[in-house]
């Protein structure tokens, strides 16, 4: 028979159905909350589609390739970027700030004080990003093939790699942003603490134009970080293999975007571990 809970956090070692079930819950709660909030549901769903129509209507020429090859429009190009940024906006971007708010506003400091396991308030909180992050995936990839010309992959193993980045770089970015919350000082100044970090990276990452066009100096700087890899990733699963010889030196160098999102995974882990706080204050 599971135990209850003892206090925040606490549990006994046979309620892990208990913990399964407060999980989902607490997801539903995350889910239904966000649609309340129309603002949100809004810049989280839209702003990404509205990206790639204006992208893709102001950069409409084609990205040359070697003779006979199939040609690739911007907006083809410009598609799987924009999923990875979707993705780090609904992980990163997104879990930072509104935990951070959660956490000076002092609901965190209450929430600890109720029987609810902080393993099923952040459970929540990832299983709200793993789902705006998948609806944005779709909206776009659904905008891209009606109106741009996007091919869905006929290629298992290509399906296979979207998954395998869809899924690492949900669990990294929603970590890293947990951790990164340790850097915001009050909740006014979130969206000023992490917004900026995460558009820069979007330009050096080749986001919104192609790596290639990148300076080296700062595709050194992008290697670092998980987006870059996210992008090459997607990349590989909606464009023709040459795209990889003018933008990533010839190939795409799958078993690298795995080891590095799978490292970041883990660093993630780490770091939202070590930094994260409860509450001012208050080390969780």
């Amino acid at each position: 028979m599971s135990a209850l809970p003892t206090r925040a956090g606490e549990f006994r070692p046979n309620s892990a159905g208990r913990l399964m079930r407060l999980s989902l819950e607490r997801t539903r709660i995350e889910i239904k909350t966000f649609f309340r909030a129309p603002d949100q549901v809004f810049f989280t769903f839209l702003l990404p589609v509205l990206f790639v129509v204006i992208f893709s209507t102001i950069f409409s020429e084609e990205i040359d390739g070697p003779p006979g090859a199939r040609e690739v429009e911007f907006s083809q190009y410009f598609v799987p970027g924009m999923i990875a940024s979707g993705i780090v906006s609904a992980t990163f971007a997104s879990l930072a700030m509104t935990i951070a708010v959660e956490q000076h506003d002092g609901l965190l400091r209450r929430l600890s004080g109720t029987p609810l396991p902080r393993s099923a308030y952040f459970a929540g909180k990832v299983g709200l990003a793993l789902f705006t992050a998948f609806v944005i995936v779709v909206l776009i990839l659904a905008i891209g093939v009606a109106f741009y010309g996007v091919s869905l992959p006929t290629d298992p193993k290509k399906w296979a790699v979207l998954v395998a980045v869809f899924l690492l770089g949900v669990s990294a970015c929603s970590l890293l942003g947990i951790a990164y919350t340790r850097l915001i000082r009050s909740s006014s100044s979130a969206a000023a603490i992490v917004q900026p970090p995460y558009l820069v990276l979007q330009f050096i990452s080749g986001v919104f134009l192609q790596y290639s066009q990148v300076p080296p100096f700062l595709q050194t700087i992008a290697a670092v970080f998980p987006l870059k890899w996210m992008v090459q990733g997607l990349r590989y699963v909606f464009l023709p293999d040459w795209v990889a010889v003018d933008d990533y030196g010839g190939e795409w160098q799958l078993d690298r975007v795995l080891l590095v999102l799978l490292a970041w995974l883990a660093a993630s882990f780490v770091a939202a571990r070590l930094f994260f706080r409860w509450s001012r204050g208050y080390s969780g």
